[in-house]
Order: C-alpha cells, then structure tokens, then sequence
C-alpha cells in the first residue's frame, strides 16, 4: 500500500481508525516483520490490539509525531474532513494535531464538493448528556450498539448529527458546536490533513 511505504525507519507513527486504515496496518505489519524500526500509537483500541499482535511497537505516551495515517468519512477540496464514523474521533484529532504529517486515505465515494452528506458524530460527556443533546440545533441522535448507547474507547457518548443539505460554511457550525456545554470534541477535521490517497475501483 502506498501510504506504508511512506514510513521511513525511527518514525513516531500515529495510527487511525476504519475499514480503509486496516489495509494499511497490514502493510505496516509487513514492512516491520521485515526489518523497519518504528513506534507506533493508536487512536482506538480495535487498531491497537491490531497493531499488538502484528508485532508494531508501541508508544504508551507521546507528545510529536512524524506522521498519522487515517481515513475519513468525507473530504472536500480543501482537505476539509468529516471523521469519526467508528467513533475514535476525539483520539484521532489527538493524533492528527500532535503530527508533523498527516496522511488520509479514502476511496473516490468519500471525495465531496461540501462536507454535510456524512452523518456529523460529536462526543459528547455521559454526564447531562440528554441536556447537551436538547441544546444542540440541529437534528440528530446517540448513537447505540444493540439496544445500549455506543461508549466510546474514552467512556463518552456519539451524537450523530444529520444536516438538510451540505455546508457552506462548516467552521461556523463547528464554531457553534463547540460553544455547547458537554460536547467535548466535533468530527469536524480543519487545517490537519496535509496529502491525500484516493483510492480507485
């Protein structure tokens, strides 16, 4: 895979989360076997305990990394993003923020002209999390695994917000978001993805 082949020897890696970022755990998985040296930090458990047992090395605390590979919901031409679709969205801003690179890949379904298509996950604080809810503007729900609230891997609620139409103006509605008392972190990614992988069937 092209984007394990960006990894170079003695990097600080931050690995993402989703269907797409699996392949490029393999691939990693392969190159390390074969001899790179590397440390790695994962944004949710399910990767972590991917990248465990293939043998990556990883860090229990960081503070820079050289490079975070991740996938994304939905991207426009500004590399705007929605992200957070397998609910690791709070620890994949982590890491896409702490990294001196980040690297997203997505097949050509998740290319848009503007971001509001994809369902909008927050994460939200269990504690009144049915008053941040009623505050929230716009329509939307918790989402559940089986009957019970999906719990993220930091023990916090998804809120899955779904828009009328795509955005104009999405920084104004993370602006907005953000003001609200319980949500902790948007799936909304500004500013942090550097290059893009497109993937074509």
């Amino acid at each position: 895979m092209r984007a394990a082949k960006l990894i170079e020897p003695g990097m600080r890696v931050g690995l993402g989360t989703g269907s797409t970022v699996i392949y490029f755990v393999e691939a990693l998985i392969e190159r390390c076997r074969g001899g790179l040296e590397i440390q790695a930090v994962a944004s949710s458990e399910k990767t972590l305990e991917m990248a465990r047992a293939g043998g990556i090395p990883l860090l229990k605390t960081f503070d820079v990394l050289d490079i975070t590979v991740d996938g994304a919901d939905e991207i426009d031409p500004m590399k705007r993003m929605i992200k957070g679709g397998g609910g690791a969205l709070l620890r994949e801003k982590i890491l896409a923020f702490a990294s001196s690179h980040m690297v997203v890949i997505v097949d050509e379904s998740k290319c848009v002209d503007k971001l509001g298509t994809a369902k909008l996950p927050l994460e939200v604080l269990p504690f009144g999390h049915l008053a941040t809810a009623s505050s929230i503007p716009y329509k939307g729900e918790f989402r559940k695994k089986g009957s019970e609230l999906f719990i993220t891997d930091n023990g916090n609620y998804i809120y899955d917000l779904h828009f009328a139409q795509p955005l104009d103006d999405p920084e104004s509605v993370d602006c907005q978001l953000r003001s609200i008392p319980g949500v902790l972190e948007t799936g909304f990614f500004f500013e942090l993805a550097n290059e893009l992988i497109v993937g074509v069937s």
